[in-house]
């Protein structure tokens, strides 16, 4: 089935600003929502950014995957411009190892209402950005392997080896937390060793 936000791309990209408004309407909520964990202070700004990206670069869109997948392939390549301009543009920034925390502290953010969200998305944060993007875009944005490997410009078959290894990463961090959660990023977590295999 034809993915219907292509169309309105580009409609949009024609100059039909009620395409865009439409397309903006559908997935401003989940673009707000993955730059809000991670830097609450600029959400808004990335947000925009990340929409206004989608029409300036056209030609990079080659049409493969979903609206929904480019969308957050931008916004990760937002996210990241941003991280390093917080850096003072430091282009030595590894975000396979580098956390977003220690980038970014905001004393202000709002981790979740619930106590064992908190402590998920504290934990989160300590995971290098790769890994907590992965699970995040996987588990909130429910981005299926060959989706995420759009958003990571990798081959599928990685994203499963990635994935499999954040999942324990993150079971590190939370090893010591007691309490569960309904969260569906701690239920995937705590899935059968079967469902973790690359």
């Amino acid at each position: 089935m034809a993915d219907p936000d292509l169309g309105l791309l580009e409609q949009w990209r024609g100059g039909d600003q009620a395409a865009g408004q439409a397309l903006f309407a559908r997935h401003f909520a989940s673009v707000l929502r993955f730059f809000e964990h991670k830097c609450q202070t600029a959400a808004d700004e990335l947000v925009q950014q990340t929409f206004l990206a989608c029409v300036r670069a056209r030609d990079q869109f080659r049409g493969q995957s979903t609206f929904r997948t480019y969308l957050f392939t931008v916004a990760r390549h937002e996210l990241y411009r941003h991280l390093r301009q917080v850096r003072r543009d430091d282009d030595r920034l590894d975000f396979s190892i580098t956390s977003i925390g220690e980038i970014v502290t905001t004393p202000g953010t709002r981790l979740g209402r619930e106590q064992d969200a908190e402590r998920l998305r504290a934990a989160l944060r300590t995971l290098p950005a790769e890994q907590q993007l992965l699970l995040e875009l996987c588990y909130w944005h429910e981005l299926d392997p060959t989706a995420l490997a759009e958003v990571f410009e990798a081959p599928a078959a990685t994203i499963r080896t990635r994935l499999f290894r954040a999942r324990n990463a993150l079971r590190e961090r939370l090893g010591e937390m007691s309490s569960t959660s309904r969260d569906p990023l701690v239920v995937g977590v705590t899935a059968s060793a079967d469902d973790l295999e690359p």
